[in-house]
């Protein structure tokens, strides 16, 4: 077989992997790595959204490298418009069993009978059924309001990790994380991956409450809260999805670069997709950052496959 049949062949073989819902198998020739997406959803986000299929989210996935993907329900009124409920993360999941990995969620005001082991009896019947964290977290109270603190109490107990999102509205807190890290420092069995513009403006040091709900541009400067947490707490981790997480990088691109490699035992890669069509930044973003292969290869994948226990 010559070099022209190998490389027909060995595409037709990922077509067919791809179409029986499989991770196609990379080629000798193919030297990008493949991802684990931490942070997609399927659904409807909002009007004027398009609807994500399951199917078509995969079939997104195969067209850029990605092995499997986390779904992330979004079930409180502040997250979206339309919900997107746990039931339908973990079908998506039966349906492509080696792409999907669900997650589970559960509004912390929700009327739970038993306190929080009520609420740690709820998070494991979905555990049993596959879901393997708690998120996206996406709530309009403050970071540790105590119903907040009540549904990290529960994560912490059945061992799945919580993925946040904070900004001015929802996961609410101040510059420098002070409600953030009282989670944090509280639960230390619990792993927070952090996402959203609070959380990822964080990288630079704020003096202002507007930052963290926007995308600030320009230089990092000192007095980062991520770094900070980072550094003293063992449980935090970020996934770098959505605008919020390629502008935290790319805003300073050198800065980011040593960002990534000083803490790239603490780093997710993540898209946020949620729609046919989205355009996702964070691909261009790697390629200009040049990171040492060791690196990469716990960003795109290496650190999710432990924190999710994959």
């Amino acid at each position: 077989m010559n070099r022209r049949q190998m490389l027909t062949t060995s595409a037709a073989a990922m077509t067919a992997f791809a179409a029986r819902g499989l991770p196609a198998v990379a080629t000798a020739d193919d030297q990008t790595p493949r991802f684990i997406d931490m942070h997609t959803h399927i659904g409807t986000y909002t009007n004027g959204n398009k609807e994500l299929t399951a199917k078509a989210l995969v079939e997104w996935m195969d067209q850029h490298n990605i092995e499997k993907a986390v779904v992330l329900p979004l079930v409180s009124p502040e997250s979206t418009t339309y919900l997107q409920l746990p039931d339908a993360a973990i079908k998506a999941s039966k349906e492509f069993p080696d792409r999907l990995i669900p997650f589970c969620s559960i509004d912390p005001r929700a009327i739970i009978r038993g306190g929080v082991e009520g609420l740690v009896d709820i998070l494991r019947k979905y555990v049993d059924q596959g879901a393997k964290g708690f998120g996206e977290h996406k709530v309009g109270l403050d970071f540790d309001d105590p119903l907040m603190m009540r549904v990290y109490e529960a994560c912490e107990q059945v061992g799945i990790p919580l993925l946040f999102h904070i900004d001015n509205i929802r996961g609410k807190d101040k510059p420098g994380l002070p409600r953030l890290e009282n989670a944090v420092r509280s639960f230390p069995k619990l792993n927070f991956i952090g996402h959203g513009p609070g959380w990822w403006a964080s990288i630079s040091g704020l003096d202002d409450q507007k930052s963290l709900g926007g995308y600030p541009n320009g230089k990092v400067l000192p007095g980062g809260a991520i770094d900070r947490l980072m550094e003293t707490y063992p449980n935090i981790y970020g996934d770098l999805s959505a605008g919020s997480g390629s502008n935290a990088i790319s805003r300073d691109l050198e800065f980011g670069r040593e960002f990534l490699i000083r803490r790239q035992d603490r780093i997710c890669f993540g898209t946020d997709y949620l729609q046919p069509g989205q355009k996702v930044p964070q691909f261009d973003v790697f390629k200009n950052l040049d990171l040492p292969s060791d690196v990469r290869k716990k960003i795109y994948r290496g650190n999710a496959e432990r924190v999710l226990d994959l």
